[in-house]
C-alpha cells in the first residue's frame, strides 16, 4: 500500500489513515453523526510536530532562550515548509475528494502532512510519531545555522525592524484588477513617507509580503545588523 511506503511500517488500524486523506467534500459521517475528514487529525498532528521539534531544539541548542527557540520552531513548522514536505511525499495523490485536485490551494499539502502525523500518533504511539518526524523533517531539513538565517515573513521582519529603528511605515493597498480576469491587489510600501517598493498579487496578504520582501533587500544590511546578527 502507498501509505506503508511513506510511513516505513505497516499501519495497525488503516481507518486512521483513511481519515487522514478524506476531504470534507466527501461529507462522510460516522455512526454517531460526527463528520469524518482530516481536519481533526491535522490539529493533532500540528501538536505532535510542535512537541517533537521543540524537544529537539531544546536539546540541540542549550544556549537558546524561549524567544529564540520559539522562532526556530516556527521556521521548521512554517506553512511553507509543511507544504513542501507534503508535496514531496505526493500526499495529494492519496486524497479522497469530490473537488478536483487542481482546485486545491497550496496549503492542502501541509494540511495532509499534519493529518498524517496525527494518524501515526493514534495508530502507534508517540515514539513512532517522533521517529517519523526525525526521518522526514529533522534529519533532512533541520540545520540550525541555516534556520537562523531563514526568514518566515518578510512583512513581520520589516515591521519589527521599523519599530526598533523608530521608522514609520505604511502599506497602501488597493484593488488593481487591470486586464486580468482574476482579482488582483497592488500595494505601495512607504518607509518614513518614502515609497520603497511596490508589488501586485491575487490577495492583499500576498501583495504585502511581496512588497516587504523587495523592501527587505533594499535594507538588508541594516536589518541584518539590527535583527539577525
Amino acid at each position: 500500500m502507498a501509505v506503508s511506503k511513506i510511513l516505513g511500517f505497516k499501519p495497525k488500524n488503516l481507518k486512521h489513515f483513511e481519515t487522514a486523506f478524506t476531504h470534507r467534500s466527501m461529507n462522510i459521517k460516522n455512526s454517531q453523526g460526527h463528520t469524518i475528514n482530516y481536519e481533526r487529525l491535522e490539529f493533532l498532528g500540528d501538536a505532535m510536530l510542535s512537541a517533537v521539534i521543540a524537544n529537539h531544539l531544546y536539546l540541540e541548542v542549550p544556549s537558546g532562550d524561549e524567544g529564540y527557540l520559539t522562532k526556530m520552531r516556527s521556521k521548521v513548522v512554517s506553512r511553507e515548509h509543511l507544504n513542501e514536505l507534503g508535496r514531496d511525499l505526493g500526499l495529494i495523490n492519496l486524497v479522497q475528494s469530490k473537488i478536483p485536485k487542481g482546485q486545491f490551494g497550496d496549503n492542502i499539502h501541509g494540511n495532509l502532512f499534519e493529518a498524517l502525523v496525527g494518524a501515526i500518533y493514534l495508530d502507534r504511539d508517540y515514539k513512532y510519531c517522533e521517529k517519523f518526524i526525525y526521518k522526514r523533517v529533522i534529519i533532512p531539513y533541520v540545520d540550525i545555522e541555516k534556520l537562523e538565517g531563514k526568514v518566515i515573513s518578510y512583512k513581520s521582519l520589516l515591521i519589527e525592524w521599523c519599530q526598533k529603528e523608530k521608522k514609520t511605515f505604511n502599506y497602501n493597498v488597493y484593488e488593481d484588477t487591470g486586464n486580468d480576469n482574476m482579482r488582483h491587489f497592488s500595494v505601495k510600501l512607504s518607509i518614513n513617507n518614502k515609497i520603497v517598493s511596490k508589488a501586485r498579487a491575487t490577495s492583499k496578504k500576498k501583495a504585502e509580503e511581496k512588497a516587504s520582501k523587495r523592501a527587505y533587500f533594499v535594507f538588508q544590511n541594516q536589518i541584518s545588523r539590527t535583527l539577525l546578527m
